[in-house]
């Protein structure tokens, strides 16, 4: 059969892995001086209010029915409370940098979890990319290691466990049930506005003594960022990516997050890229070529 190059399919991939680099470094900001269950609840409440405003301009929006909306609530909880949330809660305590490696684990419990559920066959070429590009990532931090046993990190990296397991299988449900509605910026605007909800109750009991006025201007672009560029775009994209390759083949982008990441942080924070960057690097993209890399397929049943 002859495969065309998916443009669409490439965008959604590179927005995924571009766009995710930059939001550690944006959630580190926006915590600075807004609470974290708020700059979370602002971020998805103004992404499903673009969301919502997408449909009316296009007049498709509609309630989903119950069915469809328990297969939107799984990842909404999962993917964005829990997920996005702890991390952003996390990176009150923890390093961007180091939020990033942590969460740069994710892969590996999604193609461990994707082969659970059947949604790929056990390979070891697919374990063999996972690990070569996972060390990639610690090898740009191995200087650093040790802030995994410092005390002040301990509720942070909590947070991070949490976070990157609930992502996992958020990223599992989705391709399990995301066929069940091919509308995906419905099925997103349900999200981040169930998501939104819960975050704000959520704030107001961490946060009952809120004062706006100690907000910087910088933390609140950070978070407008988050919800129009982290959010809209970016879970548009990987859900995208999602009903077109596998999981553990998107997943891995987290490793690209990672580069992104430092990146931003020698281009602001004057970070030093040095040849043990340019070597975790190499093996960062030897990792996502080999889990990408698939001979002419064989027609199956």
């Amino acid at each position: 059969m002859k495969q065309s190059l998916d443009y669409k399919l490439i965008f959604a991939l590179a927005a995924v892995g571009i766009i995710w680099g930059t939001t550690f470094l944006e959630i580190r900001v926006a915590v600075e001086t807004i609470p974290p269950w708020f700059v979370t609840s602002i971020r998805q409440g103004l992404a499903g209010i673009i969301m919502m405003i997408i449909l009316l301009f296009k007049k498709e929006l509609k309630w989903i029915g119950w069915e469809n909306l328990k297969h939107q609530l799984v990842p909404s909880v999962l993917m964005i409370v829990i997920a996005n949330g702890f991390t952003t809660v996390a990176e009150q305590t923890v390093p961007s940098g180091l939020a990033s490696v942590i969460s740069a684990m994710a892969p590996i419990l999604i193609f461990l979890g994707s082969i659970l559920f059947k949604l790929q066959k056990p390979s070891l070429r697919g374990f063999v990319g996972v690990i070569i590009g996972f060390s990639g990532v610690v090898f740009i931090f191995k200087d650093g290691l040790g802030s995994f046993l410092d005390a002040d990190y301990r509720i942070g990296m909590m947070f991070m466990g949490f976070a990157i397991t609930a992502w996992a299988g958020g990223t599992i449900y989705t391709k399990l049930h995301g066929n069940k509605s091919k509308n995906i910026v419905l099925n997103l605007f349900y999200q981040f506005t169930m998501a939104s909800c819960i975050q704000i109750v959520l704030a107001f009991i961490f946060s009952p003594n809120i004062d706006v006025s100690l907000w910087s201007s910088k933390s609140i672009f950070a978070a407008l960022y988050l919800s129009i560029f982290g959010s809209v775009i970016a879970f548009f994209s990987y859900n995208y990516a999602l009903k077109h390759v596998t999981p553990v083949q998107v997943s891995i982008l987290a490793y690209i997050n990672t580069i992104i990441a430092v990146f931003f942080g020698w281009l602001i924070l004057d970070e030093k890229i040095t040849i043990d960057f340019i070597i975790a690097t190499i093996l960062i993209i030897l990792g996502v070529f080999i889990i990408n890399y698939k001979k002419k397929e064989k027609k199956t049943l």
